[in-house]
């Protein structure tokens, strides 16, 4: 990189050079150095970490050949999920710049992460997008837990903390509940693999209703077995729901996104996997409570009922006899609604009948009329088509003597000029100039080269 001096340093005069402070020579320098250098990321080691009472960091961050001084800011350093200690290798993201009282150059540093953990946060960004894709996340995979478990398996570690929590959230809360261990490594060199091995032998023997797979917290390096893809696999392969309880609260593993259930912690884990015994006795008691109740009230409703019955109940012979004047007196108004109504239509269609008969006219002498009518007519049509055929005729006559056919024929002939039009004056002739001459039979062109006067 080659810097560029700063276009704001004071200008050097025509005659003699300029004499700069130091003040002003370290502004300038400092200026250079936040232009030229942008926010970047730089790894290194730290040393000689000191932590003011203003909450302010200050460490020297080395590599083998050289060393550079860095400061990281209360503010900043609230964000840093971890404690620096001497000798930790780290990533900081900073910019560079010059503290001006010593004239020393140093690093602002905005960020700070364990060496490593940006490569091992895109390799998890990478396999939790490939997982996704595959559908692995998805919800409607996800079964449900089952609302009495009887057994439930543990993948962890023997000497894990997170199983003595476990199993002292179980006898809190479920005693009833049998546990099945099976060991596994959760962290170190060949642990995925181990892990995934422990799953896919729970899945295989179906002894459990419900699987836990746990492990305390620590840093993303202590909980990558858990990104591992052959862990994922597992558990979404295996044949019970899956409960995930790696970590605390704040931290996520693809094991959480691909099991059935993701719990913030070991304990919380255990206390999701089961209802508490206490809870399930208190709500059998309310069930039988209700139940007891509710059976008190159908007694007593039935009791009334009965009393109510009891008062109502009369003679079998008495209530027979009843229903027999009910039935004589229903048969006796459906045969008076069926008699009367019958009888009254017969009538009304006989007055019907009588009074169309009377109304209808008498079309006989309409018809004799209508015939002879047809036959005038008949007899005015040939006389006046006989007459208009006549005049025709004589009309056609007429129009035959008059026809130009019959003029050219006794010797006239129709001039026309080029255009088409019939020529009538000489006025109308332009010497020299060809004209048509139309005759009875065919017609010429002739030419007219000169026009006589006319002579009285």
């Amino acid at each position: 990189m080659n810097p560029s001096f700063p276009e704001d340093l004071p200008e050097l005069p025509a005659k003699g050079p300029e004499i700069l402070t130091v003040s002003q020579l370290n502004q300038a320098v400092a200026r250079l150095l936040e232009r030229n250098f942008p926010l970047s990321w730089i790894s290194g080691e730290i040393s000689n970490f000191t932590r003011a009472a203003s909450g302010h960091w200050y460490f020297t961050l080395k590599d083998a050949n050289a060393q550079v001084r860095a400061v990281m800011f209360r503010s900043r350093a609230q964000a840093v999920g971890f404690n620096p200690r001497e000798g930790d290798k780290v990533e900081v993201r900073a910019t560079v710049g010059l503290y001006a009282q010593r004239g020393d150059y140093q690093l602002n540093v905005e960020a700070m992460r364990r060496a490593g953990v940006g490569n091992l946060y895109e390799a998890f960004l990478k396999l939790k997008a490939q997982l996704a894709e595959e559908g692995l996340f998805d919800a409607n995979r996800k079964r449900e837990l089952p609302v009495f478990p009887r057994t439930i398996g543990i993948v962890t570690s023997p000497q894990a903390a997170a199983l003595r929590d476990v199993i002292t959230a179980f006898r809190r809360r479920a005693p009833h509940v049998q546990l099945l261990l099976y060991p596994t490594a959760v962290q170190g060199e060949g642990s995925a693999e181990k892990i995934a091995e422990a799953v896919m032998k729970a899945s295989r023997r179906a002894e459990c209703d419900v699987l836990l797979v746990c492990r305390g917290g620590g840093s993303l390096e202590d909980l990558w077995s858990f990104n591992d893809e052959r862990v994922a696999r597992a558990i979404a392969a295996c044949s019970m729901p899956v409960i995930s309880g790696v970590g605390h609260e704040t931290d996520f593993t693809i094991a959480d996104f691909v099991a059935d259930l993701r719990a913030p912690t070991p304990t919380a884990a255990a206390e999701l996997a089961a209802t508490a015994q206490q809870d399930w006795l208190a709500e059998l008691g309310q069930s039988a409570q209700a139940l007891t109740d509710s059976l008190r009230r159908q007694l007593d409703d039935q009791a009334q009922s009965l009393d109510w019955l009891s008062h109502r109940l009369q003679s079998p012979g008495a209530a027979i006899a009843q229903q027999h004047l009910k039935l004589a007196a229903l048969q006796s108004r459906l045969q008076h609604a069926t008699r009367t109504p019958l009888t009254a239509a017969r009538f009304t269609l006989e007055q019907a009948r009588r009074r169309l008969h009377h109304a209808l006219p008498d079309t006989r002498m309409r018809r004799t009329q209508l015939s002879a009518r047809t036959t005038q007519l008949s007899t005015a049509f040939d006389v006046h088509f006989a007459e208009t055929r006549h005049i025709f005729s004589a009309l056609q006559g007429q129009l035959e003597l008059l026809a130009p056919q019959r003029t050219l024929e006794r010797g006239y002939a129709i001039l026309q000029t080029d255009a088409g039009d019939i020529l009538r004056d000489t006025a109308q002739l332009q010497p020299p100039q060809t004209i048509r001459l139309t005759l009875a039979t065919g017609s010429a062109r002739i030419e007219v080269n000169k026009i006589s006067p006319d002579k009285d």
